[in-house]
């Protein structure tokens, strides 16, 4: 006797690359595996695709008879016999997901994104530069990072300075940049969501690589930034949506022809998402910026919920679906609600008055290996809220497997790797804010309903714990 299992992946892509992505698959994973998969066949025309094959476990008991039926979203289809194991199908139906990610990442690598704000006027898309990753890091709602870049600015302090003075000037120093986070981000994001201006407008053409590498021979940056001022023009300027036939017909006026199978259109009422999470809250209503980036991303700063502020990148907008992009909301509103960036700058603050103190004995020793060992218990002790705003995000909202359906997305190719167990031990450790993605996801799938914790904080931090005992293996 089988049983049927039925499972959806979410795909963003043109209708074009339909066929595309069952041949990525076939390429890149059931070819290479013949001792594992056999009978492989792509049927189908031009609106619906499918990728037949038989799966055979590695210690040949069970058989997998599966299909990948190329629509939106893409939908597994594994009958299986009752010998075959759980972990197998599992194991199957993560591999096929990973691979969707990394097929979706490569044709990101050759769209071309349009996206505008009503009102406001033209900002260029940029591209997922590791500087740029690292700057929107730095003013997240922990601001860590930060501490750590002006330990220097710190050092030079306390040689121009009295110790005593030195030491109060840094921690007002700090403080400033925490009391002022969020207009730091006012300054550097210069797209503001309001309620008179409450959606994003995005339009995308996913060409072909050769196709995609004549458009930035032919085009530059300016070129584009006039095809997009051009169709804003037309369009939101005179309260109508940007549509992509017109997007088409204006890019054709520049000489570039371009496939109406290829494109997608997305209208995202940020404003209305991001209510939706305060109310959930019972928060003030942020700020909210919009940093015009394929980084997804999303982070939340400010010293009070009273003063807080939300930014989300364009890239977060393409990525995810509309509710995983509320779950992560909900994250970054539990940041706010427990007051992280003002809670983590008095435990900084307390180690550097500890440490030209109480502890300075143990600094003279050896300064490197305090400041590495203090560095890293701080970042341990921030997985600890990390955590609680995953936690009150499921809480609040009551969609914990949403909010792992986006890590997973998000972050799927460090998720792929943590698959192995011994590479889950270094996340712990890592100057990184933010636990494994392992178990941030596994630890949210678990949650079957919404759940109910009285004391969110102390949860996560026993949680904290008990992933980072497990990862010994």
């Amino acid at each position: 006797m089988s049983q049927e299992k039925i499972y959806t992946v979410e795909v963003e892509i043109a209708p074009t690359h339909r066929k595309e992505i069952l041949d990525f698959i076939n390429e890149n994973y059931l070819l290479p595996k013949r001792e594992i998969f056999t009978n492989i066949y792509i049927r189908g025309d031009r609106e619906n695709y499918k990728l037949t094959f038989k799966a055979q476990e590695p210690d040949g008991t069970g058989i997998i008879d599966g299909e990948i039926i190329s629509t939106d979203p893409l939908k597994l289809i594994f009958k299986a016999e009752n010998k075959v194991s759980t972990e197998f199908i599992t194991v199957l139906k993560e591999d096929i997901f990973f691979l969707v990610q990394l097929f979706e990442d490569n044709i990101r690598h050759s769209t071309l994104f349009f996206a505008w704000i009503e009102g406001k006027e033209i900002i260029p898309e940029q591209a997922p530069t590791a500087r740029r990753k690292f700057s929107d890091r730095l003013f997240s709602s922990n601001l860590i990072l930060l501490y750590v870049i002006f330990f220097m600015i710190n050092i030079t302090i306390f040689l121009l300075l009295d110790i005593v003075f030195a030491i109060a000037a840094v921690i007002v120093f700090q403080l400033i940049i925490v009391l002022f986070s969020d207009k730091i981000y006012l300054i550097r994001n210069k797209w503001r969501i309001t309620a008179q201006n409450p959606r994003v407008h995005i339009l995308e053409y996913q060409l072909p690589i050769a196709e995609f590498q004549e458009f930035q021979k032919k085009f530059g940056t300016k070129t584009v930034t006039q095809m997009k001022q051009k169709i804003y023009n037309e369009t939101l300027a005179v309260g109508k949506k940007p549509t992509c036939q017109l997007g088409e017909e204006i890019m054709e006026s520049y000489g570039f022809q371009c496939n109406p199978q290829s494109r997608i259109e997305k209208v995202i009422d940020v404003y209305d998402m991001v209510k939706r999470a305060s109310k959930a809250f019972d928060l003030p209503m942020p700020k909210i910026v919009i940093s015009n980036t394929m980084v997804p991303n999303a982070a939340a700063t400010g010293p009070s919920p009273s003063r807080g502020m939300i930014l989300i990148t364009t890239g977060l907008l393409v990525q995810l679906e509309e509710e995983e992009i509320l779950s992560v909301l909900g994250h970054e509103m539990g940041h706010l609600q427990g007051r992280d960036p003002l809670t983590l700058f008095s435990i900084i603050s307390g180690e550097f008055i500890l440490r030209f103190t109480l502890f300075y004995p143990l600094v003279l020793i050896n300064p490197l290996i305090y400041i590495i060992l203090v560095f890293a218990i701080i970042f341990f002790i921030a997985k600890f809220f990390e955590t609680r705003a995953d936690l009150l995000s499921a809480m609040k909202l009551g969609q914990p497997q949403v909010l792992a359906n986006a890590l997973r997305k998000i972050g799927y190719t460090r998720l792929q790797m943590e698959r192995v167990s011994k590479l889950r031990f270094p996340g712990w450790l890592s100057f990184d804010t933010h636990p494994p993605i392992y178990f941030r996801v596994e630890r949210l799938e678990k949650m079957k309903t919404t759940p109910q914790v009285k004391h969110p904080l102390l949860q996560s931090i026993k949680d904290v714990f008990s992933g980072f005992r497990r990862s010994f293996g």
